[in-house]
């Protein structure tokens, strides 16, 4: 039997720009910088909000979607794969695991499955394109649930930050940190760790280090020629100067270069990049 498919993810996926094969929506979060708020979707003017937020001294955080703004996204789907931004840095995945169960007590013949990426940004995408493919393939939903918790085990996201404003004003790195970061010029690379928070690994000064440094991360986190989609907040250049590193040592890698939107633009800051990639040749099914 055929159901009606739909994914649904919170806007740190980054996909409000993006057109696939089934049904999808991106449900905004928000960003608070004073009495200021960008919320986060297609009307968003992201240059705007990036050049009004590295002028900003003052606290700022992010708030995300509600309970109602994902029934709402749910719909009428009879399958919903429901895809959020790592539950170890936001309220998202709660929000959407409560939403699961109010919807599913109300249409008791459609289910809901959340999926906890541990992630942000272009991994969320993987993961998408993955659930395309088995629902394609025709296996049934629990069987999808299933196989996309395998899969969440074979991709990885590396990253790297060329300012650290709003994070220190998020408080999430010490101010004093940040600011001699951006007065010695010195570029952090780290990962989303495998409980889903964002670690620093290695400090670099200019770009070609910086770059290297993320394609030889890439591989000892086990990247060996897989997909590879990289989102970037206003540095498509050195998006593809990393597109041409890895591509030099791994010629048939899939690689998609895309721009970060509001949340991961809040967090990249100019210049930041996210880099999601498989840590194996997967296999299609």
């Amino acid at each position: 039997m055929k159901y009606r498919y739909k994914i649904v993810t919170d806007s740190s996926a980054d996909i409000i720009n993006s057109n696939f094969a089934i049904d999808s929506e991106s449900v905004p979060m928000k960003i608070i910088a004073g009495e200021k708020e960008f919320i986060d979707n297609k009307a968003l003017d992201i240059k705007s909000m990036v050049g009004y937020l590295s002028n900003y001294k003052g606290k700022s955080s992010t708030a995300c979607p509600g309970v109602m703004d994902y029934i709402k996204a749910f719909s009428d789907a009879e399958r919903v794969i429901c895809i959020t931004i790592t539950g170890t840095l936001s309220g998202s995945y709660n929000s959407a695991c409560i939403a699961k169960e109010e919807y599913e007590e109300k249409y008791p013949e459609r289910k809901v499955c959340v999926i906890n990426s541990l992630s942000a940004g272009p991994e969320l995408k993987l993961y998408i394109e993955k659930t395309e493919e088995l629902v394609k393939a025709g296996f049934d939903f629990d069987k999808i649930c299933k196989m996309l918790e395998e899969y969440k085990m074979q991709t990885g996201l590396v990253f790297s930050l060329e300012c650290l404003n709003n994070l220190a004003n998020n408080g999430r790195v010490n101010p004093v940190v940040a600011k001699a970061a951006g007065l010695l010029g010195i570029r952090i690379v780290g990962k989303a760790s495998d409980i889903g928070d964002l670690q620093p690994l290695d400090k670099t000064r200019g770009a070609e280090k910086t770059y290297e440094k993320l394609v030889s991360r890439m591989i000892s986190e086990g990247y060996n020629g897989g997909k590879v989609r990289i989102d970037h907040c206003y540095n498509e250049d050195g998006a593809n100067k990393v597109k041409e590193l890895i591509s030099a040592k791994f010629p048939s890698a899939d690689i998609i270069i895309d721009t970060t939107h509001g949340l991961c633009s809040f967090y990249a800051e100019n210049g930041g990049m996210l880099i999601a990639f498989e840590k194996r040749v997967y296999q299609k099914v």
